[in-house]
């Protein structure tokens, strides 16, 4: 349908067209003049959600902005927000509003729960899609009414902002107090039996009873060592002594072994020079000195020598006495060291303690902080105003202007509709058009004059 066929359709059709239009314009004027009018204050607030958190001091990574507006729009439509307006505006201590609750409810529920769903109706809020400015929009019949409770959404907004964030802050120092009671608990604990161990051991420095003990224990496997070469050469100097006493160092090297011998080596020669017989006094006299000197050189060799067996016997005794020192000394070392070990654990045990309780009190009272926080990330832009014109309806002119325009728009639909219920050949492509045939000719209509002529003509033979 091209717009020469739809101009053809509302010169037919005007009447419809005008019926309609004049029927919608005065609707409208009726409904603009009639109905009550309604009033909308807005509030405009900022959420910060790059807000720095006060006690952290660092910045909180807040999720994507409309993630975060449309969190937000949620809370200022719930019903603790809603609460927070009724007692910020006093809505539950009139007595009108009372007697509206008692004749929907009949006295089910609380008043402030269903004012407040009377509220939720009527509120609007409009969140920016890339930015974290919100609109809270508020629409009554009384323009003082709606701009006070705008603005006391805006205020409930903001306490029941600080609250979400109060609230867990303040169940979780509840918490971690608990948690710090059984966590100085376990210090208290681990200390005391610590102080025990200690006092059943009598320790008091461990690392140095240690060393000590252990220096005790090298002092004395020295000593060992050096009894036991004392020993074993006090025992070879003992078997040489049984065999050839006379080879050993101590005899070689003694003045009085020296020096009989050397007399002995001085009579033997005397005696063998002296030409005397076996049976001569003198002989016999020289003999008996030198048996005297032989005699005394075994006498010095067995005094040089006497010592080594007893030397030997001193030397197992010193031994084993060592021996059995370094086994008890082993003992009180391996004991000491298991008191260590033990000690040390009991002392990891106490610093673990140390450490959970200093993190719990760390967490504590950061949450202790947390909870008594009063800031918080929204704030009010824009405080709502009385409005001084409603929203609805609108104007006289700007009305008149749209009631019109819809008129016409209606009017010309009608006029279509009631073409095609009713169609009509208004033109030749009107007509190739429904018979899907070619027009080969068009019969013009007569000319306005002939008519006339034809009309005079019928006249003038009607008059004779």
């Amino acid at each position: 349908m091209n717009p020469l066929q739809l101009l053809r359709i509302f010169a037919a059709r005007w009447k419809i067209a005008t019926a309609v239009a004049v029927l919608t314009i005065g609707a409208g004027i009726a409904v603009n003049e009639f109905l009550p009018k309604r009033y909308v204050a807005e509030t405009t607030m900022l959420v910060d959600v790059r807000a720095p958190d006060p006690v952290a001091a660092a910045l909180i990574q807040a999720p994507t902005v409309p993630v975060s507006m449309a969190t937000q729009a949620e809370v200022i439509g719930s019903i603790r927000t809603t609460r927070k307006v009724v007692n910020i505006l006093k809505l539950d201590q009139s007595s009108a509003a009372r007697e509206q609750w008692m004749a929907a409810t009949e006295g089910k529920g609380k008043l402030e729960d269903w004012l407040g769903g009377l509220l939720q109706k009527s509120v609007k809020v409009v969140p920016s899609r890339d930015s974290g400015v919100l609109k809270i929009a508020y629409s009554g019949s009384d323009p003082v009414f709606v701009a006070a409770v705008a603005n006391a959404f805006a205020q409930a907004y903001i306490e029941a902002s600080i609250e979400l964030k109060v609230e867990p802050a303040r169940q979780h120092s509840r918490w971690f107090s608990d948690q710090g009671k059984v966590s100085r608990e376990n210090v208290e604990k681990a200390q005391a039996r610590l102080s025990d161990f200690q006092k059943q051991h009598s320790i008091v420095a461990t690392e140095e009873a240690m060393d000590v003990e252990t220096v005790k224990l090298n002092d004395l496997s020295a000593r060992l060592n050096t009894v036991q070469g004392e020993l074993r050469d006090a025992q070879t100097k003992q078997r040489t002594t049984n065999v050839a006493p006379e080879t050993l160092p101590e005899v070689q090297a003694s003045s009085t072994v020296s020096q009989l011998r050397a007399d002995i080596a001085q009579r033997e020669a005397r005696l063998k020079d002296a030409n005397l017989g076996t049976k001569h006094p003198q002989y016999l006299r020289m003999e008996g000195e030198l048996a005297e000197l032989r005699k005394s050189l075994d006498g010095e060799i067995r005094r040089i020598t006497s010592g080594y067996s007893s030397s030997s016997t001193i030397h197992l005794n010193r031994q084993a006495e060592l021996q059995a020192a370094i086994e008890a000394q082993k003992k009180k070392v391996l004991l000491l060291k298991a008191n260590r070990d033990e000690l040390a654990v009991l002392m990891r045990d106490v610093e673990t303690a140390k450490r959970a309780y200093d993190a719990v009190s760390t967490r504590f009272n950061q949450t202790s902080l947390e909870s008594q926080a009063t800031q918080t990330n929204v704030s009010v832009l824009t405080p709502a105003f009385e409005p001084l014109a409603p929203s609805f309806p609108k104007p006289f002119p700007v009305m008149l202007a749209l009631v019109s325009a819809v008129g016409v728009i209606l009017g010309g639909l009608a006029a279509v509709g009631h073409e095609m219920l009713d169609r009509r050949v208004r033109s030749t492509a009107d007509l190739a058009e429904m018979l899907q045939l070619p027009v080969l000719g068009v019969v013009a209509k007569p000319r306005r004059q002939s008519r006339l002529l034809f009309w005079r003509r019928s006249l003038a033979l009607a008059v004779k």
